[in-house]
């Protein structure tokens, strides 16, 4: 049809309209834990949006198409990451893919699921979340919030499906700390106003 890039129709316009408004929330939500800022998740989300369109034809169909949009996602928001702090290095955005210490990693199973109902623990959960690095903030958001299969998330990320699972278990660890320190200076604090 003239006046379309590539080839594409009316129709094509309208199906990718359609699926803007399906994921924009959720990749909206995605990016604004990854980037902490409103404006930049905007931001990230119509560049995602716009390298999507622009990049349509490359989408064969080999794996889902919220694992492609999330994959342009994560990647837009890193970028933009490592654009405000190009102190950054790429590693520290990727993170360090060295074995977790298995004992710790053991311990994330302790955690109660119930403590994820209390309104002050889900603060002080999201604090640690922010406080994560982008590698392991996204590994975990994709895993355990969005809920990507290892695969999946390896796919999005462009890593491994050993380095999602090093991430993922940090990010575990590192949460499973942030919220034993919760509890210790909470129980701390009720036993010194009892005395």
């Amino acid at each position: 049809m003239p006046g379309h890039e590539g080839g594409r129709t009316a129709a094509d316009d309208q199906a990718f309209v359609d699926t803007v408004r399906q994921y924009a929330p959720r990749l909206y939500r995605h990016l604004l834990r990854l980037l902490q800022d409103p404006q930049d998740a905007e931001d990230a989300l119509q560049e995602t949006f716009l390298k999507a369109y622009q990049h349509l034809g490359d989408f064969r169909g080999q794996a889902r198409l919220s694992t492609w949009l999330y994959r342009i996602a994560t990647n837009e928001a890193l970028m933009q990451l490592r654009r405000k702090n190009p102190a950054i290095s790429l590693e520290a955005l990727q993170g360090n893919d060295a074995p977790p210490d298995e004992v710790l990693l053991n311990q994330w199973q302790i955690l109660p699921e119930q403590a994820a109902l209390s309104a002050e623990v889900r603060q002080v959960l999201e604090r640690a979340v922010q406080g994560l690095s982008p590698a392991l903030r996204a590994v975990f958001l994709l895993r355990d919030v969005e809920g990507f299969s290892t695969r999946e998330t390896a796919e999005i990320l462009g890593i491994s499906a050993d380095a999602v699972k090093t991430r993922l278990s940090r990010a575990r660890m590192r949460l499973r700390e942030a919220l034993a320190r919760y509890f210790h200076e909470s129980s701390s604090h009720r036993t010194e106003a009892a005395l």
